[in-house]
């Protein structure tokens, strides 16, 4: 049985992660705004929703405090907002509310560190824990993208993982980052591969992929440690 914690579990990637890591037996604590309809499967798998708002600052006593005592053995912090149209033509930086940007860099950087501050005592708890930050190839060196805000919160992700995996060391916790280049967010996860690859010819990386990965990291010994997984569109000719 493995305990997980899948933050942004709403919809997108979070609901793939809360749809098809988990096994029979095992239990994820849901995190998101909404009530997701991932809630209502029934796979054998416990399914408990937290309600949180990751752009209020006490989000992170709220989550661990549902948690009560019980052992984390695998965090997910899949977060990460953009700024508004940031992946339209006709975006710009120069239009940008200063009130946006403080409110981006909260939910995707600090956020993403008080939250895993605040669940740490649980994951020590585990014999074999992991914490997977999902980045984006927007934070590797020369992606060409625009977005000034969610490039940097997303180079910050990487950091993070870096200092955190330095931090827990000795407790035997692996830190990994993904790094997803652009999804096929929008085909809903149960619906499979093959219309996300059909859908988008092959230019966007299904859900699949990306839980894939999730469940060989999982699958790992404690002695192992992946570090960084970058993993672009094939077609992707910045990435």
């Amino acid at each position: 049985m493995i305990n997980y914690l899948v933050f942004g579990a709403s919809k997108g990637l979070g609901d793939a992660f809360v749809r098809g890591v988990p096994e029979q037996g095992d239990k994820v604590w849901v995190v998101s705004r909404t009530k997701p309809d991932n809630l209502k499967l029934s796979d054998g798998v416990e399914r408990i929703w937290i309600q949180a708002d990751l752009s209020d600052l006490h989000a992170s006593t709220l989550v661990s405090d549902a948690l009560q005592n019980e052992t984390l053995d695998v965090l997910i912090y899949n977060v990460g907002i953009w700024e508004k149209e940031g992946f339209e033509d006709h975006y710009t930086f120069d239009n940008d509310d200063p009130a946006d940007i403080s409110r981006l860099i909260h939910v995707n950087i600090t956020s993403a560190i008080v939250c895993i501050q605040a669940l740490l005592p649980h994951l020590r708890q585990s014999t074999a824990g992991k914490i997977i930050l999902i980045g984006s190839t927007a934070g590797l060196n020369n992606s060409n993208n625009t977005q000034v805000s969610f490039v940097a919160s997303k180079f910050a992700i990487r950091g993070v993982t870096e200092a955190l995996r330095e931090h827990t060391r000795n407790d035997r916790i692996a830190v990994t980052c993904i790094n997803p280049g652009e999804l096929a967010a929008e085909i809903p996860y149960e619906e499979g591969s093959e219309r996300a690859l059909s859908e988008y010819n092959g230019t966007r990386i299904p859900l699949q992929d990306i839980v894939s990965i999730v469940k060989c990291i999982v699958s790992l010994s404690k002695a192992a440690c992946v570090k960084e997984i970058n993993i672009p569109a094939i077609t992707d000719l910045n990435a």
